[in-house]
């Protein structure tokens, strides 16, 4: 009987654990292309469902709903950037809610959860800058064997100040990620106090 009851709690867990991958799943799938960027980049607001279960169930949790997530999109829809893409949307997405969960862990108050969205927003956008700039533009270009010269016109095509790699990030990168974030602290914002009662694990 004690045994069960300490199973229940875990249960729990697991079972929102999954739903709110599913939700950010289905999130992922909806994705649109912005005008400001190149058609490999499409904006989606799956991370407002893993910021979500950060919060209600702890930095870990938010992790592996990421996780989960960006694998089911894999195996539904499969890729269309040899991995790239999906890569990238674990790393960006886990530097986006680790910081905004982890201090809303220690102080859960309105003000500590915008804090902590803010501090998740710069960091996404720091991270996303600089993983693209040494590591998945230039990795994007060589699986498809697509110079980089040729990447900074798809920018340039959209934005004619784009004129090399590090304008790229600072015009398509930067505002892309800061629009991204923006809506899906928003999202939680607006949506995190009336659900999180029947998110929350209780003995």
């Amino acid at each position: 009987m004690e045994q069960n009851q300490r199973k229940r709690p875990y249960t729990r867990v697991i079972t929102r654990i999954a739903i709110l991958s599913a939700v950010a799943t289905v999130l992922m799938a909806l994705k649109a292309p912005l005008w400001f960027t190149p058609p490999f980049y499409k904006m989606e607001i799956s991370e407002a469902a893993v910021l979500i279960g950060a919060f209600a169930l702890g930095p870990s949790a938010g992790v592996v709903i990421e996780l989960i997530k960006v694998l089911l999109n894999f195996l539904i829809d499969g890729t269309v950037t040899a991995g790239v893409g999906e890569l990238a949307n674990f790393i960006m997405g886990c530097s986006f809610i680790l910081p905004a969960a982890l201090i809303y862990k220690f102080n859960k108050s309105i003000r500590s959860a915008v804090i902590g969205m803010i501090a998740g927003i710069i960091s996404l956008i720091v991270v996303s800058s600089l993983l693209n700039y040494y590591l998945l533009l230039p990795l994007y270009g060589k699986v498809f064997g697509i110079p980089m010269e040729s990447l900074v016109k798809m920018g340039t095509e959209k934005n004619p100040s784009i004129t090399d790699i590090k304008t790229f990030i600072l015009l398509a990168v930067v505002p892309f990620n800061l629009i991204k974030g923006l809506l899906s602290s928003v999202i939680t914002f607006l949506l995190y106090k009336r659900i999180s009662p029947i998110l929350h694990v209780r003995d």
